[in-house]
């Protein structure tokens, strides 16, 4: 997407399955996604957000669930999403420091939306997911702004940059600079073809361990190119799926669960200080927030028909990471801090991506 040379343009194709049309969440008919990038000296931060659909998201709810990976991360509203199993906001990414910003942001966005919020209705939960950025970014200069999350929830759109972008501007990943991925796979049904999107906020993993397409390659640029490089995994990864696949909650949730089936053949052994947190809704059911005279009827899938789900979210969790590594430009930041873009180390080399 926006002419950038991704992971499939380097030869590599991830899994068995066929790509949408854009390869991105945004396959997903309603989902849009825009960024806000802050890049000046020591700032090097931003925020991402994602429209789940079109309409008004508190009158018209999404089945949505989350599931931790690991735990290490700072989140909000996910608690609410896990009792009641609906999605009623955009969901912003941003840096650690700038949770509480972001959430102050979706919620006057709310409010403006929709005046029966907190006088004749209930109040509203925000959900806002984080990474640490402070290598490269001064994360106590808490530079993300309600206007800077306004702008990003004002200007979503289908296609959108990858990398070095909106919330990933400052991420790290297996090392090197990571950021923003998405990928998308298609799902063959006699009852219709669907489409399950992964959207990634990358800031995890150790160059060591990196594999693509199972050629171990991280290793080789350890050993050859970035000798000197300390080696440390304590970032997180933000997973967002999103399909239009007709799910329980219940089922949604196990789907998410397979994510780690991506992250784990791109190198991760989901470290210590490394946060995974999946969070992942369905377009197919809208719940009304207004109860109404009748029973709801939610339409879901069989569960035979549930492993082309699980092999979907891992093989677009999987192409999404390598997207976001691929397509990361290189950056220097807070205090001369610096990482690589894998693009670059492999011009400079004579490496391969894929099975040699």
């Amino acid at each position: 997407m926006k002419n950038q040379k991704r992971i499939r343009d380097y030869g590599v194709k991830i899994g068995r399955m066929k790509p949408g049309v854009l390869n991105a969440i945004t396959d997903v008919e309603g989902v849009t996604v825009g960024h806000v990038t802050l890049s000046e000296g020591n700032m090097q931060t931003g925020v991402t957000a994602i429209l789940p659909h079109q309409g008004n998201l508190f009158h018209d709810k999404l089945i949505a669930s989350s599931h931790v990976i690991n735990g290490f991360g700072k989140t909000m509203g996910t608690i609410q999403l896990a009792e009641l199993g609906t999605l009623e906001t955009p969901i912003v990414l941003t840096n650690t420091l700038n949770v509480g910003t972001a959430a102050n942001a979706v919620i006057d966005y709310m409010l403006e939306k929709n005046r029966d919020i907190g006088t004749t209705t209930g109040t509203v939960n925000p959900v806002v997911g984080e990474c640490n950025d402070m290598f490269l970014n001064d994360v106590r200069g808490r530079f993300v702004k309600e206007e800077h999350v306004r702008q990003a929830l004002d200007n979503t759109g289908v296609e959108f940059e990858e990398g070095a972008v909106g919330a990933g501007r400052g991420m790290l990943c297996y090392s090197l600079k990571g950021g923003i991925g998405t990928a998308s796979r298609l799902m063959e049904h006699t009852h219709g073809t669907y489409t399950m999107g992964v959207m990634v906020l990358s800031n995890f993993g150790m160059l060591s361990d990196l594999t693509i397409d199972s050629n171990p390659i991280g290793e080789v640029l350890k050993e050859n190119i970035l000798k000197a490089h300390k080696e440390e995994d304590k970032g997180s990864v933000m997973i967002i799926v999103a399909t239009d696949l007709p799910l329980s909650e219940r089922q949604l949730n196990r789907i998410l669960k397979r994510a780690v089936t991506g992250l784990s053949r791109t190198g991760s052994i989901i470290t210590n200080g490394s946060g995974e947190i999946v969070l992942g809704f369905s377009t197919a059911n809208k719940i009304p927030h207004v109860k109404p005279h009748q029973n709801l009827s939610i339409e879901t899938i069989h569960e035979e028909d549930m492993d082309d789900a699980f092999r979907s979210v891992g093989e677009a969790t999987e192409e999404a990471v390598l997207n976001s590594l691929i397509t990361a430009e290189a950056v220097v930041g807070r205090d001369g801090n610096e990482r690589p873009a894998l693009k670059d180390l492999l011009e400079k080399s004579s490496l391969s991506l894929g099975n040699p």
